[in-house]
């Protein structure tokens, strides 16, 4: 044997007692997680993708058949690649937008209210009603930060869902008490963006 393949053979033992430590942790862990229901998870943070990564767990849910309602908040006049696949291809989705477009276009705060009120209906219904698996809310934080819905009770109406519904909510913000009751909360970091260099926003990439 050369020096070279005891070499080898020491670094494929620590490896492999390393990845069995590793085994062993994760195994653990999961044994610990002996809870069965729905979680609510918050995708928040100045980063792309909050609402990509919640189309991404609605492409899950509907893969294994499972009951999925979406609301968009903000977004809504321009079509975006997500809603012309879940149209076309899943129209047993439940899918209701706001559609008045982004705060900044319509300028007009007591508009705005009464649309996010009407849109929060539709989210209500679907927290209401144990036939979904999944609900994603998305951009729903932006309607809190400004105020445009009554926190308590966006946050009962979250508390209070179905057993076993999972439910996605995504965007900036959103404040404490949204976090202190959902499950999961993850923030996507503003790194780079290449819309800051001058690159347009491209067309089945970014919207």
């Amino acid at each position: 044997m050369t020096k070279s393949d005891d070499n080898n053979g020491q670094k494929s033992a620590k490896h492999n007692a390393t990845m069995q430590k590793r085994k062993e942790k994760i195994d653990a862990n999961i044994k610990r997680t002996d809870e069965e229901r729905g979680v609510a998870i918050l995708l928040t943070g100045n980063g792309k993708g909050k609402s990509s990564s919640a189309f991404g767990m609605a492409i899950r849910s509907l893969g294994y058949g499972y009951k999925v309602g979406i609301v968009q908040f903000i977004k809504g006049k321009q079509l975006s690649g997500e809603e012309l696949f879940i149209r076309e291809k899943h129209p047993e989705v439940y899918f209701h937008q706001m559609a008045t477009g982004f705060t900044w276009d319509t300028q007009d705060r007591d508009s705005d209210i009464a649309a996010a009120e009407a849109t929060w209906a539709h989210a209500e219904k679907l927290l209401q009603d144990d036939s979904y698996h999944l609900v994603i809310l998305d951009e729903l934080t932006y309607m809190l930060s400004y105020k445009y819905l009554d926190e308590e009770r966006v946050l009962s109406a979250l508390r209070n869902r179905p057993a076993e519904q999972s439910v996605v909510v995504t965007g900036r913000g959103g404040g404490s008490a949204l976090r202190d009751l959902v499950d999961t909360v993850s923030e996507i970091q503003d790194i780079k963006h290449a819309f800051r260099a001058g690159v347009k926003a491209r067309k089945g990439v970014d919207y």
